[in-house]
């Protein structure tokens, strides 16, 4: 027996392909029109999140068949599946976005029950949309059978009247027209070509924070995930993919090899760095929940803290994620933030070789604007911040890239769900100066969490955006801007403070020393306590009632099980 194939009495697929008793389960693979040979390879599960919701997940067909070729190439047997994504974009602004970050934990169980199932070897995993990318990272390391992440790549950015466009300025541009300064023309004109082309929104959001910790993590191949979509390139990424997943195979290299304490560390210097995300503060505590590594949102402020803000991204900056590959890719940022002491360069990566390795040929582009270097950084302090305080004991976050002003002291305007605040920004019924309140929107709460963007968005479009405060237990877009603090915890469907806060309370917010306090005593919000009565939730059944039995705080990453720390046998050694 050959290299290729005498892993396989070590691996989970001899149990469906081996020995006499396995006939039948062998009968089914014939069925497919697969040969003996590939019957007894190593089989992976090539996992992808396309569907054809959304531009975001439309190419993720085809990179797949580029990743099957790369394995078939190197001697495994593909098995391509498919698991659901709901992407924010089309599920923002309505109730479509209680089903948002449920989605991640739902996309990770599935494949989870898809490779436990037809006992596959390997993973490897597309994905598209903002929740997909941790979702399809959290199955790899809770399996920890040998993994490649493969992000589908961003959109090009779109052009109006000369200048670029993306869908963050449509979302803006709905609030510059409902104080009519923008024509329900104009916002047909440009609705019609802010998206011009296959892939995840352009700017540094959700999806492209998370694609740069794929690489910072290192689950994705170096340079892989800035590619934009309907670059061929991609391809190659893939097929390249197939071809190193078999020699991870080999290796017996696995995810939780990779994912450690140190690379968790690494993968928040790079959100901080590139001005990215706050939802990366709730998604890498998810992803070392499934190692059993306790890695809470307050770790991850603390890495936020020491972090230069380095690359000019929007939504704070000028550019997208396809001029930062084109310059450089996510190993430029990764190199200056290493060579300044910002990463752990001994972290093991999927090419079988350390992020300092990874990096050694690495050089600095100096004609470019794009990244600056980490000693040079546009602010000394990273791009997202951590804030603590009376009005949030389990934590809160805010993205601070491209703001100007950190401090922000006004009165309370409090509103139980988006949806009645949406109204007060849409009828102006609000003032300068408000702190706007938005709460029974957490994990729980909501359930699940939606995030703001309709209403942060239109506030920017009605020139409000540094004018007022938005505080929520929800979350935020990564297109999000603005003074806009989200995960407030504890949130209030258990009873958080921010279920006690009043209209009128004077509300302090200070990005510069992490604080969040409202301006009451601790007598009086124990009174408020007393008389507080939890509310129901929105659904009496389904997933989504399932989703609110069982999640946990956002400090900890907003979690539906056990994680690694429960474990009692890991599949990968069944």
């Amino acid at each position: 027996m050959d290299a290729k194939t005498d892993i396989k009495f070590r691996l989970p697929s001899r149990h469906v392909t081996e020995g006499p008793a396995r006939a039948p389960h062998r009968s089914y693979y014939y069925a497919m029109g697969l040969t003996k040979e590939q019957i007894h390879q190593p089989f992976v599960g090539v996992a992808s999140c396309w569907n054809e919701a959304a531009p975001c997940n439309i190419s993720l067909m085809r990179q797949a068949q580029a990743a099957k070729k790369g394995v078939a190439s190197a001697g495994g047997t593909p098995r391509e599946f498919c698991t659901i994504t709901v992407t924010d974009g089309i599920a923002m602004g309505h109730a479509g976005m209680y089903a948002s970050l449920p989605s991640r934990d739902l996309i990770a169980d599935s494949v989870e029950l898809t490779m436990r199932g037809h006992g596959y070897d390997a993973l490897i995993g597309l994905a598209g949309c903002d929740k997909s990318l941790p979702g399809m990272m959290m199955a790899m390391v809770r399996m920890n059978v040998p993994s490649i992440f493969i992000y589908g790549g961003s959109i090009l950015p779109g052009s109006w009247k000369g200048q670029p466009i993306t869908v963050q300025d449509m979302f803006e541009a709905v609030g510059k027209n409902s104080v009519g300064a923008l024509s329900d023309e104009d916002l047909d004109a440009m609705e019609q070509v802010a998206c011009p082309s296959a892939g995840a929104c352009g700017a540094q959001f959700t999806a492209n924070t998370m694609a740069t910790v794929s690489e910072a993590i290192g689950l994705a191949l170096p340079y892989s995930a800035g590619a934009p979509a309907p670059y061929e390139i991609r391809d190659k990424f893939c097929a390249l993919a197939g071809e190193k997943i078999m020699e991870l195979l080999q290796l017996n290299l696995r995810p939780r090899d990779i994912v450690t304490r140190k690379a968790l560390e690494n993968a928040a210097a790079v959100v901080a760095a590139s001005g990215g995300s706050t939802n990366a503060a709730l998604h890498l505590p998810a992803i070392a929940h499934e190692c059993g590594i306790e890695f809470t949102l307050f770790d991850v402020a603390e890495i936020f803290k020491k972090t230069p803000y380095i690359a000019d991204l929007k939504p704070g900056g000028r550019y997208v994620a396809k001029d930062m590959f084109e310059v450089g890719g996510i190993p430029l940022l990764m190199k200056t933030l290493l060579d300044n002491g910002h990463l752990h360069g001994d972290c093991m990566t999927v090419t079988g070789r350390t992020i300092a390795e990874n990096l050694k040929s690495v050089k600095w582009n100096p004609h470019q604007d794009v990244v600056r270097p980490a000693d040079k950084p546009i602010t000394v302090t990273g791009g997202v911040v951590g804030l603590k305080g009376n009005l949030a004991p389990e934590g809160a976050i805010v993205k601070v890239a491209g703001m100007s002003e950190l401090k922000f002291t006004g009165p309370a305007r409090c509103f139980d769900g988006e949806e009645a605040c949406f109204e007060a920004v849409k009828n102006k019924t609000y003032k300068e100066g408000d702190v706007l309140v938005i709460r029974y929107e957490g994990p729980r709460g909501g359930p699940g969490m939606r995030e703001m963007l309709s209403t942060t968005a239109a506030l920017y479009g009605q020139g409000m955006g540094g004018k007022v405060a938005l505080i929520t237990d929800g979350r935020f877009s990564g297109a999000t801007r603005g003074f806009c603090i989200g995960h407030v915890g504890p949130e209030a469907a258990v009873g958080g403070p921010i279920a006690l806060v009043k209209d009128g309370d004077i509300i302090s917010i200070d990005a510069v020393n992490g604080t969040i306090e409202v301006k009451i005593s601790d007598d009086e919000l124990a009174a408020r306590k007393k008389d507080w009565k939890p509310r129901e939730t929105h659904f009496g059944s389904g997933y989504l009632w399932k989703y609110a039995q069982q999640v946990g705080p956002a400090v900890d990453g907003a979690v539906t099980h056990p994680g690694g720390a429960g474990e009692k046998e890991c599949y990968a050694d069944s």
